[in-house]
């Protein structure tokens, strides 16, 4: 085993000192004072706190409101994983068929990763408007009633659609770069042997692709249930009744809006514990059924 070598002792730990410090300012300085706010409570002007233990906590969990955002975030982050990543594998599939302007084809689809979440949602929200929206015009062609700034469902499937458009750029790099790292020879001697295109994808490609989809899944659960603020903030707000109000924007509603520090406090923390336990789950055992090569 080739082990690194450093001229100085304190080389390693200095550059490393640039990371932890990152993380300690930004991850675990914040995730530590949302843990003390969790346990207290303020009056209404800021002035005095009083600390309550886990009665925050025990608000919280038996808020009919906060019980409806957990079905919510449920629905949105599975929804949202699973039509990126279905979509982005598709893309990938097909870039790797085309022969000429085969990078101009890859460029274009990485773009839309570069749009910010609240401009993705602006897009989507402007080409599904009830009233001059371009693709809500061919639906109410269809007869359908297609309103999502009143209707939950609508909201709901509008702000997915979003979402996923805004990370198939990033799922389609990596489901690239892992179709690129599978040798040739297999497919081919696949192909001789009169395996049809199906098979081969089902029996070669997607298995070896099993580490970079079990990498995206751990991406995506996280990024639904965190980096999608933005877009739920600028399309919906949580609405129409809340139908979009997911445990993060809960979290912002509470908090910054409706000024209950403790009892927002309280959820960011259950977030974070869900976040790391699905994690954990996603490790303990979905990995067991990744193979690496």
């Amino acid at each position: 085993m080739i082990r690194a070598t450093f001229p100085h002792k304190l080389l390693p730990y200095l550059l490393l000192a640039p990371q932890l410090a990152i993380t300690l300012v930004f991850f675990y300085w914040p995730a530590g004072q949302a843990l003390k706010q969790s346990m207290l409570r303020e009056d209404a002007f800021g002035l005095k706190t009083e600390f309550v233990g886990l009665s925050n906590f025990k608000r919280v969990l038996a808020d009919p409101a906060y019980l409806n955002s957990i079905g919510v975030t449920v629905i949105f982050s599975v929804a949202t994983a699973l039509i990126s990543m279905a979509v982005a594998l598709l893309l990938a599939v097909k870039a790797e068929k085309i022969v000429r302007g085969k990078t101009f084809y890859r460029t274009l689809m990485i773009w839309p990763y570069a749009i910010a979440p609240a401009i993705a949602g602006m897009i989507w929200l402007f080409l599904f408007n009830p009233s001059f929206g371009t693709l809500a015009w061919p639906l109410r062609m269809l007869g359908i009633s297609w309103d999502p700034l009143l209707n939950g469902p609508q909201a709901m499937a509008m702000i997915v659609m979003a979402a996923s458009w805004k990370q198939i750029s990033y799922n389609f790099l990596f489901f690239v770069a892992g179709l690129q790292a599978i040798p040739r020879t297999l497919i081919e001697a696949a192909a001789i042997d009169g395996a049809t295109e199906q098979k081969r994808f089902w029996t070669i490609i997607f298995p070896l692709l099993a580490p970079t989809t079990f990498f995206l899944l751990v991406v995506n659960t996280v990024y639904a249930l965190f980096d999608t603020f933005g877009i739920i903030h600028a399309v919906t707000g949580g609405g129409p009744g809340k139908a979009t109000e997911t445990l993060v924007y809960k979290v912002y509603n509470d908090g910054f809006v409706n000024l209950i520090l403790g009892s927002s406090a309280a959820q960011s923390v259950i977030l974070m514990a869900i976040v790391i336990a699905l994690t954990a789950i996603q490790f303990r055992y979905i990995e067991r059924r990744v193979h690496y090569g």
